[in-house]
């Protein structure tokens, strides 16, 4: 009878708190969580024309496997792309991930995370020059209205080189 009633009370008894597991352990974790669901756009839209343009990536992370839903803008807001070969590193710093969009070549996208997982960078940049990077923000208010796009900045003037003419020299005589 006292060993059913200590093989209970050990068995019933408070469960001591596992190392590496929790919200204190996830917040000394850098990048996007191992479990759940993560939205990052940078959706906005153009005040002259009222079109959208941006991206936006819905990372979902499950036990099984990581899944993408992209979506990106060309004057409307693309069908929604179920991405394949998703592959978030352990860390969840980094991903890449392959689309396909509807008549155009597969292309894989990739990208890092913030450390605090609040952004997403994606490799490659806006406007001609690229010199505008892809940053989407992890979207926290789903009713949110869309921003104003920023306009790419003017292209860099290339230097005028002098355009030199070579003129015929007679062969020296001698």
């Amino acid at each position: 009878m006292l060993a059913s009633v200590a093989l209970t009370a050990a068995v019933a008894g408070p469960k001591a708190p596992r190392k590496g597991h929790g919200p204190a352990a996830q917040a000394e974790r850098p990048g996007v969580p191992r479990y759940g669901m993560a939205v990052y756009s940078d959706l906005c839209v153009n005040q002259e024309s009222g079109e959208y343009g941006g991206q936006r990536v819905t990372l979902q992370r499950f036990a099984e496997v990581d899944t993408v839903v992209y979506e990106f803008t060309a004057g409307g807001l693309s069908w929604p792309l179920v991405a394949v070969d998703v592959n978030v590193d352990p860390r969840g710093k980094m991903i890449y991930f392959t689309v396909q969009p509807p008549d155009e070549d597969e292309r894989t996208i990739s990208g890092e995370f913030s450390p605090d997982g609040e952004t997403l960078t994606l490799d490659g940049g806006y406007c001609q020059d690229q010199s505008q990077p892809m940053v989407l923000a992890k979207v926290k208010d789903f009713g949110a209205k869309a921003k104003s796009c920023k306009a790419c900045p003017q292209p860099k003037a290339e230097p005028v080189k002098p355009d030199y003419k070579h003129e015929a020299v007679a062969p020296a005589q001698g």
